[in-house]
């Protein structure tokens, strides 16, 4: 396995386990404890979660294209691309749930609130299955060649 074939796994399943974590513990956890409070700790957990998730999906892509010129198939190629389509997704389908969210004149014990944490949890899944889709495949390419 070479370097940027190692890079691009780690980085998607770095990925893929933060985001799985987010769909399935934190995001239902948060959703538990109100809308109010679910409101409240979106803010800050958004802001540190995006820019992990965010760089971890730049580098799989990046490390994805130089395996694929070093001579990697294409299917690394493929998988990086995926992964690193995950931000235009992010910023044209989730963010204007995200700015919603974030926006200090929402009611947050109103029914707009109580949607847009739904939507969101439905959005990010999204993300969590390609990243898990992605992390996957990576492994069973490392491990056939």
């Amino acid at each position: 396995m070479t370097f940027p074939m190692l890079g691009t796994t780690v980085a998607a399943g770095l990925f893929a386990g933060a985001a799985v974590y987010v769909t399935a513990v934190e995001h239902p956890a948060r959703v538990e404890c109100g809308q109010v409070l679910a409101i409240k700790e979106f803010g800050p957990s958004y802001r540190r979660a995006a820019v992990m998730q965010g760089a971890l999906a730049v580098i799989g892509l990046l490390a994805s294209v130089m395996a694929w010129f070093q001579g990697a198939g294409v299917g690394w190629l493929v998988g990086g691309l995926l992964l690193g389509a995950l931000v235009p997704f992010t910023l044209v389908v989730i963010m204007p749930t995200n700015r919603r969210l974030l926006d200090p004149g929402l009611d947050s014990g109103s029914g707009e609130a109580r949607e847009l944490l739904s939507r969101w949890g439905r959005l990010h899944a999204v993300r969590t299955v390609v990243g898990v889709a992605v992390f996957v495949a990576f492994v069973g390419m490392s491990m056939s060649s």
